[in-house]
């Protein structure tokens, strides 16, 4: 696999040219975006040249409406790795610019896809839209494909318990502290990632050491406590994660704050890759640090049991953190 960065106007890589193509901004790489990525490697296949992932840096929508801007679900380097282990050869990510929002469906079409990357065919979602306000659709891109005798697939939505897979349904899941349901769509725990620094220390007066993530790169699910995995210096060990506030010692800045189960050291200034596995409980008030601590127990034993049962615990390990 190679990842290639450009400009629109630039000239497309010779290894992304003359192959399979699908568009997409893929964030989150979820079972949807999968099927796009299987379907892209098979046409590739047929055609004979590469499969490639054409995404944007940053979101268009971050571009557009930088007041709406929030954080992905996934960091650049999963999405990238995330879409090659689904079946993209390569990974073209164009550089967001106004004039490149600006180009209409039909000058996208002809000016990037044709002129620069020779495609030989299109893979896309019933959902798809592009060129500028998005005014073009899989139906726009049909005709403008027929016209110029290029072979689409459109592949048919992912459906997931009677609901389409999809960006937003995993961000919503995760906003309301649902990793379960996130990770169905996703087809794997939704990982994040953050780097440890100093933070009031008061973990590990409790016997509870944590590792607390700021900044952190991706989403960070809704406020609860969770059992989840952390992969650091390529070693994964169990955990439990709160995300919120510590309203027991009144402190009410919403942060992330990790306990690995059984580890020693010092990991200031490590980055840290947290896989979310299942939310144990609500953030809440306790009577004071002793009924915390006894609390704390039964979460990290939760935590533990739900480490050794969860039957995905390899899926993570070809991710870096």
């Amino acid at each position: 696999m190679a990842i290639f960065t450009a400009e629109w106007r630039d000239a497309a890589p010779d290894a992304c040219r003359g192959g399979a193509v699908s568009v997409g901004n893929f964030d989150g790489v979820h079972l949807g975006h999968a099927a796009l990525m299987a379907e892209l490697r098979t046409r590739a296949a047929a055609a004979g040249g590469p499969a490639v992932a054409l995404t944007f840096d940053p979101h268009p929508r971050d571009v557009l409406r930088p007041d709406l801007a929030g954080p992905p679900l996934t960091t650049p380097e999963d999405r990238f790795r995330l879409l090659h282990d689904a079946g993209a050869g390569h990974v073209l990510v164009l550089h967001t610019t106004h004039d490149l929002l600006d180009l209409t469906a039909a000058e996208f079409f002809d000016r990037v896809l044709r002129e620069r990357l020779a495609v030989k065919a299109l893979i896309e979602g019933v959902n798809f839209g592009f060129g500028h306000n998005r005014a073009g659709n899989v139906h726009t891109l049909a005709g403008l494909c027929r016209a110029a005798g290029i072979p689409l697939t459109v592949v048919p939505p992912v459906m997931i318990d009677g609901g389409e897979a999809s960006s937003s349904r995993v961000r919503n899941a995760l906003l309301r502290g649902d990793v379960e349901e996130a990770a169905k769509v996703l087809g794997r725990p939704y990982r994040l990632h953050g780097t440890t620094v100093v933070g009031r220390r008061r973990g590990r007066t409790l016997g509870f050491p944590t590792a607390n993530l700021d900044p952190l790169r991706n989403l960070a699910p809704g406020d609860g406590v969770y059992a989840v995995r952390v992969l650091v210096r390529g070693e994964t060990w169990p955990g439990a994660a709160n995300v919120g506030p510590n309203p027991t010692f009144g402190e009410y800045a919403r942060k992330v704050e990790v306990h690995l189960i059984d580890y020693h050291g010092d990991l200031y200034g490590e980055p840290l890759a947290v896989d979310f596995i299942r939310r144990l409980r609500d953030t809440r008030p306790f009577k004071g640090a002793d009924d915390l601590v006894e609390q704390l127990r039964r979460d990290v034993e939760q935590a533990r049991r739900s480490f050794s049962h969860d039957p995905k615990g390899s899926a993570a390990e070809g991710l870096n953190p």
